[in-house]
């Protein structure tokens, strides 16, 4: 909790480039859905409006006046957004502007998520970009007022945050954020994940060409790559990461069973284990879906909050109604369901078949599947 004084500099937590901040009923309702699909976003809002489960979701309470927050967020944060009237952000960021060089970027959405203003440092600070993405996560309208806003083309540290997309390195962010800038050869590669990221311009630039594989892609040799996979590539595809960024879409569904008491421990490593046999990265598990009868099961709480994935749970009836490899009559004397880990990946992901078809492991039982777009 941070409580918010005069004369005192507020002692905050800072773990991402963005922070959220929110002082309102419906504004918090917005700060939660950002912080749940922005990569590298903390959220910050007022105790008053406590729900219980911000200290596993790692979001900040605090009481008192946020005026006296935000100078500690605009010294560390790369970018504000804050739900708030926009003369009210005036008003207090006033007193800290000090260079567009060093300036973090600010955006401000209005309490119905109507609208998203680029306030501040709209270029060099990514502002207007910031903007975009925001407005396009809560399909809300954008606001910006800089007449050179014309570029039109893809922010490479922003790309696919609005789906909650993460990347593996932020090491090459930089020199092909250039190669984008500066209209070279760009390859976009694209696996898996949403397929509705462009939204950038009229068109996608001729210099941006979109292929279906990294073998593919690298037979045309391009100055710089976006890859978009939940796979784990292999050492020949690894070349195109030479210039290139990996990103990780939010695709992976976990099915899962267990028994009573199943350690969180031993429910990780069976996860861990099961996605290297796969080839997965675990970056892009969006989900654990199990039985109803399981939503208090302690070993699976425990590893949803930590790894941040949603915890889906389903009854017997939405279980059944899915057709599944091998029904069994045992799992439906002590459960009603015929299936618990194929149905329930099933179920949640809309995929047609599975990644994984039901392994067993000690005391866990899972299945894994790809959500199809």
């Amino acid at each position: 909790m941070i409580e918010l004084q005069e004369a005192q500099k507020a002692v905050i937590k800072q773990k991402g480039d963005y922070a959220v901040v929110a002082i309102t009923k419906h504004g918090v309702e917005l700060a939660r859905k950002l912080g749940n699909s922005f990569q590298n976003a903390d959220v910050y809002y007022m105790s008053k409006f406590e729900k219980g489960d911000e200290e596993a979701k790692d979001i900040q309470l605090f009481t008192g006046s946020v005026r006296l927050l935000l100078p500690s967020l605009f010294e560390a944060y790369k970018g504000l957004i804050i739900i708030i009237s926009l003369g009210a952000v005036v008003r207090m960021i006033a007193p800290l502007l000090k260079d567009k060089k060093t300036d973090p970027a600010v955006v401000v959405i209005d309490d119905k998520g109507e609208h998203v203003i680029s306030v501040l440092s709209g270029h060099i600070g990514g502002a207007n970009e910031l903007t975009k993405e925001v407005a396009a996560a809560l399909k809300a309208r954008p606001i910006i007022t800089t007449a050179s806003d014309v570029q039109g083309t893809i922010p490479v540290d922003l790309f696919g945050k609005r789906f909650g997309w993460v990347w593996d390195s932020a090491e090459k962010l930089t020199p092909v954020s250039a190669a984008v800038v500066n209209e070279e050869k760009i390859a976009v590669v694209q696996e898996s994940g949403e397929k509705e990221w462009w939204h950038y311009g009229p068109s996608i630039p001729e210099n941006i060409k979109l292929y279906h594989s990294v073998a593919e892609a690298l037979k045309e040799k391009p100055d710089a790559a976006l890859v978009i996979t939940h796979r784990n590539l292999s050492e020949e595809e690894n070349l195109i990461l030479h210039n290139g960024v990996l990103y990780r879409p939010k695709v992976i569904v976990l099915g899962m069973g267990c028994n009573r008491g199943t350690s969180s421990e031993e429910i990780e490593a069976v996860i861990n284990e099961t996605l290297e046999e796969l080839n997965f990265s675990k970056k892009s598990v969006k989900a654990l879906c199990t039985i109803d009868l399981k939503k208090d099961e302690a070993g699976l709480i425990e590893v949803v909050n930590k790894n941040h994935w949603e915890f889906i749970y389903f009854t017997p009836n939405e279980l059944n109604s899915i057709k599944i490899h091998d029904p069994s009559e045992t799992v439906f004397k002590f459960t009603g369901a015929y299936g618990v880990s194929e149905p329930a990946a099933l179920l949640y992901s809309g995929a047609e078949k599975l990644a994984l078809t039901k392994k067993k492991s000690g005391n866990v039982t899972i299945s894994v599947a790809v959500i199809p777009y």
